[in-house]
């Protein structure tokens, strides 16, 4: 279980019958709730993107282009 905290962010998920049901089946089976299994599933898709390196290069131009943009902002 990730640990809660008031300074979290609050979102709206929709999700299709068949997600929302499977999400449902799969939090009473870990016997979490529903936000838990969110949270977990957020946290697991996050850590898999910080070890994809394609990702990372990806992060890292868009890190260089709007550092080019902010320089040039703070002229």
């Amino acid at each position: 279980m990730i640990p809660c905290t008031m300074e979290q962010k609050a979102f709206t998920v929709r999700l299709d019958p068949d997600q929302a049901a499977d999400l449902e089946a799969m939090a009473a089976a870990d016997g979490t709730s529903i936000a838990d299994a969110i949270r977990v599933a957020v946290a697991d898709r996050i850590e898999a993107r910080r070890q994809d390196p394609a990702f990372q290069a990806r992060i890292r131009s868009i890190i260089e282009q709007n550092q080019r943009v902010l320089e040039r902002l703070a002229e």
